[in-house]
């Protein structure tokens, strides 16, 4: 199974630097095994049936983009430097990992001066990122991080241009919960209160789990052989009565759907047990879901239209097959589609 298997061309203006509003007005290509109609979100109760079940992560997106000033001492004096920072993830001992730019000139023992007198200490760094501590931690790190951070865009928008204040909104989820994600579960953003209302009065019910997206989500495969790629772990929970409604759902003939490749990601590896069973999970994951795959739990997704040769897209054609999936991708450029984080969606059904 080839990188190149998974290539279509993409028109550069089809990337969406701005979100569809209201939420449930952008668009959404509904594939059902070969055949494909073209709808909006708020279509979804045409269809969505009683006892079917979305899967919601409820991830919160914290601020994660800091820019600052790199002090340090040398024998010469004192040396002070711009520094531009996206944490990626927690790690043990109040540290975090970190995307720095540049990130050749940090060294271990640099203090990073940020605004609102937020201080931080270079830990250690690689060929990669570099760890950094915070001179505070919990809430008063989050208040600071509310204070001071910006919304951390996915490259492709973010190189389009600079966030700001409305991106507080657009990039979260209206059931953000646990904050941990530096990337929005961006499926999840086409959901506003009266289209949850008006599957709610369907008869489709819902269950949150948690899935914390890292930075690692935007890397590029960079290996042919697909089969040989390893996937950045990222930490998610399917608490036991997740599990339970999950499992009831299925035991009673309904759908789950995940909302988002990461829900989807989550579910399948709660349920990677040698029986097979949706269980409780709280543990990172690295599962990768590529054609071949047997999914035990999916019988659906909803999700945007992903990025040529991405892990998503292996991950869809996994799901719907390769050249369905390509075949969708053709309609959705043809038709002008909107693409990425902040573009249209899809409704995925396998053929039974």
């Amino acid at each position: 199974m080839k990188l190149s298997d998974f290539d279509f061309d993409l028109p550069e203006d089809l990337i969406a630097t701005r979100p569809a509003r209201p939420r449930s007005s952008a668009r959404m290509l509904v594939a059902e095994g070969d055949r494909l109609t073209d709808a909006v979100v708020r279509d979804l109760t045409r269809w969505l049936r009683p006892g079917d079940r979305l899967v919601l992560n409820n991830t919160k997106v914290i601020p994660a983009r800091l820019a600052g000033v790199r002090h340090r001492v040398t024998p010469e004096g004192p040396v002070a430097a711009q520094v531009e920072l996206t944490l990626t993830a927690p790690q043990a001992a109040g540290t975090w990992r970190t995307l720095a730019k540049p990130l050749r000139k940090l060294k271990a023992g640099d203090r990073l001066a940020l605004p609102e007198g937020l201080g931080a200490e270079v830990v250690a760094r690689d060929e990669t990122d570099a760890v950094i501590r915070f001179d505070r931690d919990g809430a008063a790190l989050q208040a600071a991080l509310d204070a001071v951070g910006h919304m951390p865009l996915p490259p492709y928008i973010a190189a389009k241009r600079k966030p700001d204040a409305q991106d507080r909104d657009d990039y979260q989820t209206i059931w953000a919960r646990h904050a941990g994600a530096v990337a929005a579960p961006t499926a999840s953003l086409h959901f506003d209160a009266p289209l949850l209302a008006a599957l709610r009065d369907q008869g489709v019910d819902f269950t949150e789990v948690t899935l914390h997206v890292g930075a690692g989500t935007f890397l590029p495969v960079k290996v042919e052989d697909v089969t040989t790629h390893r996937m950045h772990a990222e930490w998610g929970e399917v608490t036991p009565e997740a599990a339970a409604a999950i499992a009831a759902t299925k035991a009673a003939g309904g759908r789950v759907i995940p909302v988002g490749t990461t829900a989807l990601r989550l579910i399948e590896s709660a349920a990677a047990g040698p029986e097979g069973m949706i269980a409780p999970f709280r543990d990172e994951t690295d599962i990768f879901i590529y054609p071949g795959f047997e999914f035990r739990v999916a019988d659906g997704l909803i999700t945007n239209f992903h990025l040529p040769q991405s892990t998503l897209l292996m991950l869809v054609s996994a799901l719907m097959g390769r050249d369905r999936m390509l075949a969708a991708y053709a309609h959705a450029v043809a038709e002008r589609y909107r693409f990425f984080s902040y573009g249209d969606a899809s409704l995925l059904l396998p053929a039974p």
